[in-house]
Order: structure tokens, then sequence, then C-alpha cells
């Protein structure tokens, strides 16, 4: 399988991505680099966090007209895989890839550690290789991760089984205290219509070690895989 980690100015999570594919999932990577125009020769996009632009304007507002974002839509249209974490989640929002918007945290403050996700459909590229409801512990490292949708969007979201993963405690339960942002519906990820684009504040890629703390990231890195193998 092969993947491109799209960099955009002010991106500095694309390493962390790069070295995870490369030297844990022993899978070729590629970077790819904002200017870029064509795609088609990757299997699975990776839009990494960061501060794409200096998130001048909005976080991701200017990254969504770099040239290889028409590239990315396209790719995504026709079915490609591509999963967008943090600054690339904000990304895929700014550029109707996936629906809603973000605002800052409701602490006003950047939060920066572990926090507990829910898988609420393991039947998904991201989470096949995770059981159903199972608890993930993985860092996020934002300052706007407070995830909004109009209310006909959100309930369609959630009847469609769209809400991939959800802040949640220890034990798995969703509550209030659970919630570092202040997430609509304690919104952690969700996926387009297709399942096939995967946004999520959360950082797989720095919970994919033991030397990091917990490797529960790999249930997403490994999904893929075994989604893509799946395939054919």
């Amino acid at each position: 399988m092969r993947f491109g980690v799209v960099v955009f100015p002010g991106s500095n999570c694309e390493a962390d991505c790069f070295y995870v594919i490369d030297k844990v999932l022993r899978e070729d990577v590629d970077y790819v680099w904002h200017k870029e125009r064509d795609v088609s020769s990757y299997d699975c996009l990776v839009l990494p966090g960061g501060f794409s632009y200096g998130d001048y304007l909005r976080c991701g507002a200017i990254a969504r007209f770099s040239p290889v974002m028409e590239a990315v839509t396209a790719f995504a249209r026709e079915g490609g895989l591509v999963i967008g974490i943090c600054n690339g989640f904000q990304i895929l929002l700014e550029a109707g890839l996936l629906p809603g918007a973000m605002l800052r945290n409701t602490s006003l403050h950047f939060i920066c550690r572990f926090v507990n996700l829910r898988v609420e459909n393991n039947a998904t590229p991201w989470t096949n290789q995770a059981a159903a409801r199972q608890v993930l512990r993985i860092p996020i490292a934002h300052n706007e991760g407070n995830y909004v949708v109009d209310p006909a969007t959100h309930r369609r979201m959630v009847e469609e089984r769209r809400v991939i993963l959800r802040y949640c405690d220890a034990s798995g339960e969703v509550t209030p205290e659970s919630n570092p942002n202040g997430s609509l519906d304690n919104i952690a990820g969700i996926c387009n219509e297709g399942f096939n684009v995967f946004g999520l504040m959360p950082h797989p890629e720095r919970a994919s070690e033991e030397i990091l703390g917990s490797t529960d990231g790999l249930v997403i890195w490994k999904s893929v895989l075994e989604h893509y193998k799946e395939k054919g």
C-alpha cells in the first residue's frame, strides 16, 4: 500500500506520520508538497497536524486553497482514502470534504494530553480492527477542536453512523467531563457519506509505539491496511 503525506507550509506532524507508516507499518510512503497537482499514484492520503499557513484567518482556511487540495478533492470523490488529523481535519472541513466547522476550545486554552475515545462504528476503513465500543487512549494537541455542525446534519450523521469517535471516560462512558474542548455530542472523529474520508482531532501517530505511552493509534493505521487488503 502506498501512502502520501501532504505537507503544507506550517505543517509540523508530517514527519511523525511518515515515521509510523515507514518504520512501524513498513509501508511505502512519500511526502506530497502542497503545490503538487497529481496524487493518483497513492492509495491513501494523510493530511497531518500542525499550523498550516500559520492558522491565519481560520485553521485550515488558507490551506484549503493550496493547489494540492484540488487533487485531494478529486481523489476523495473517486473513492480514494483520505485521513485528516487535527489541522488536517480542519482543512477537510474548510474544503467541504467533511461537514461542520471548528471553534476554539471552550476553555480558550491549547490542550495537549491523552484522552479516551470510544469507537462508535467499527465497520469502517479506519476502525475495522477495533472492537465495538472499544476505548482508545490517544493524545490531542489543539486550540480549535470544538466541533460544531447544524442540527439536521448532525442528526443525519448519527443515523448514518458517521460519527466514528467520541470523547469518553476510561470506562467508555460519554460524559460532559470527558469532553476536552466542548465539541458537539463529544465528537472526536467523523466520516463522509462514503466513509473514505476520515477526520479526527486526536493524533494516532503519537500513539503507535510503546515508548510513547500507548499503541492504540495502531488500531486506525492497521484498519486502513486491512481495508486495502480486503479490497484487493
